[in-house]
Parts: C-alpha cells; sequence; structure tokens
C-alpha cells in the first residue's frame, strides 16, 4: 500500500470507527506503528482535525467535521494548470481571469513549502509570446501525456532528457539535451534545450515529441536562456497582470 493508499485507509478506518487504537490502525493498514504516527502527522498537516487521548480507553478520533485543506496536487498538475492560464491569456481568450487567478492562488497557499519551491522554480523556466500569423500549423499534433512528468523530473533532478523527435521534413531522431526552458506561442509549444553535440540552444516542438525520459545519473547546469525582448517569463507576465497592464 502506497502513501495516499494508506492516508486514504486511516481516514475512512478513523469515519467508520469514531476512535480507534494505533496499533489497530497498523494492523488495519499493514504498517509499523512508526509509520502510522507519521501519517497521522502527515493527515494533520494536510488540515484532518485528529485528536488523540492517551488515557486508559482512549485512542485516536477524527472530528466528524473535519475535511482535508491541502490540495492534494503535484507540481506538474499545479504547473498544468498555471500554464494553461497563462497560454489563453496570452492568447487573448481567457474569460473569468479574475476568478481563475483567484483559484489558482489558493491552490498555490495550499501547497507545502517545498512544492511551492519546485512550482517557482517551474514558473522561471516558463516563457510565452506570439506566434508569428505566418507559422504553418497544418501538421499539428498533439502532445504525449508522459511529457510533462518527464520534463519535472528532468528540469528540477538537472537531468538530461532523451526522447525521439520528428523534424519538420517528417525525419526521426533520438535525441538527448538538458532541459532548459519551455517556450509557449499558443497554440505551439516548445521545449527548449541545450544540445551538447551541437554546442548550442535548440527548440524542440512538444508535439513531435515522443518516447520521452528523464535519464538517471546525468547532470547539467541551468543556463540563462536568450529569449527575444517581445517573450517574456511567466512570472513577469503574472506581474503585470496584477497590475493591470495586460
Amino acid at each position: 500500500m502506497n502513501v495516499r493508499s494508506r492516508h486514504d485507509a486511516i481516514v475512512c478506518s478513523l469515519r467508520r470507527s469514531g476512535t480507534t487504537k494505533i496499533d489497530a490502525l497498523a494492523l488495519e493498514v499493514g504498517a509499523s506503528r512508526r509509520t502510522v504516527l507519521r501519517d497521522i502527522g502527515a493527515l494533520r498537516d494536510q488540515g484532518y482535525v485528529i485528536h488523540s487521548d492517551v488515557g486508559r480507553g482512549g485512542g485516536l478520533q477524527l472530528d466528524p467535521q473535519s475535511v482535508q485543506t491541502n490540495a492534494r496536487l503535484s507540481v506538474p498538475e499545479v504547473f498544468a494548470l498555471l500554464i494553461s492560464v497563462a497560454a489563453m491569456r496570452a492568447a487573448g481568450n481567457l474569460p473569468f481571469s479574475e476568478l481563475a487567478d483567484a483559484g489558482l492562488a489558493k491552490i498555490e497557499k495550499a501547497l507545502p513549502a517545498d512544492r511551492i519551491r519546485d512550482l517557482r522554480r517551474f514558473l522561471d523556466c516558463l516563457h510565452i509570446g506570439q506566434l508569428s500569423p505566418l507559422q504553418d500549423l497544418s501538421d499539428m499534433g498533439t502532445m504525449v501525456p508522459e511529457l510533462l512528468p518527464a520534463f519535472e523530473t528532468a528540469f528540477l533532478g538537472q537531468l538530461m532528457l532523451r526522447f525521439d523527435y520528428r523534424d519538420a521534413k517528417g525525419r526521426k531522431s533520438r535525441r538527448e539535451v538538458e532541459p532548459q526552458a519551455m517556450l509557449i506561442l499558443p497554440p505551439l509549444w516548445y521545449l527548449v534545450g541545450w544540445d551538447p553535440s551541437r554546442a548550442d540552444f535548440r527548440h524542440f516542438r512538444m508535439d513531435r515529441i515522443s518516447r520521452v525520459e528523464a535519464v538517471e545519473g546525468t547532470r547539467f547546469r541551468h543556463r540563462h536562456v536568450p529569449f527575444e525582448d517581445d517573450v517574456c517569463p511567466y512570472s513577469e507576465l503574472q506581474a503585470r497582470d496584477r497590475a493591470g497592464h495586460v
């Protein structure tokens, strides 16, 4: 049983039984007493109100009005929400933008500190601009769902990213690059990577990427990506939105 499943099982047991002992919970979820105590602490951090009575006949009790207050979202899930909103805003077709911003702010506040740090690092690598009206979109495909989680693992862990790539002429190659940034020119998304074999930055359309994976045992340093002036980082765009200039 993984951590999330175990947490769910503990909450269900507490709701069902009213009051229960640590040892009984440990037996029910198949974990040690120490692990269950850690789980109880984690559930409290998530917003569950769990009372404990150490006296004879006592035990653990979940407040019946207790609900989870922390959003159980991964960094890629929150990042996907943020960049989707940012991309729609850049394209000029985001209705109810104030409600969207307020909702995302609440989600961000509910994240643990370590996830917020990772999210900030993610946002620093995100850049948004406007697509040229001359761009041919006739061959535009869909992005593989594993691309964003793989990018997260590689970017935060400073690991090389390996993938199959199909260029504009349909030629296929296996590439290995340093994932340095993401560029969104709605509706196209690009991975900006430093290619060691060419000693230069390369832009890869994300709808042309497949079989993507972070390469364990590799390391790279984050580099300054020389974007044009009309491509702004997401953090700057967000600040301008708050000031009412976009």
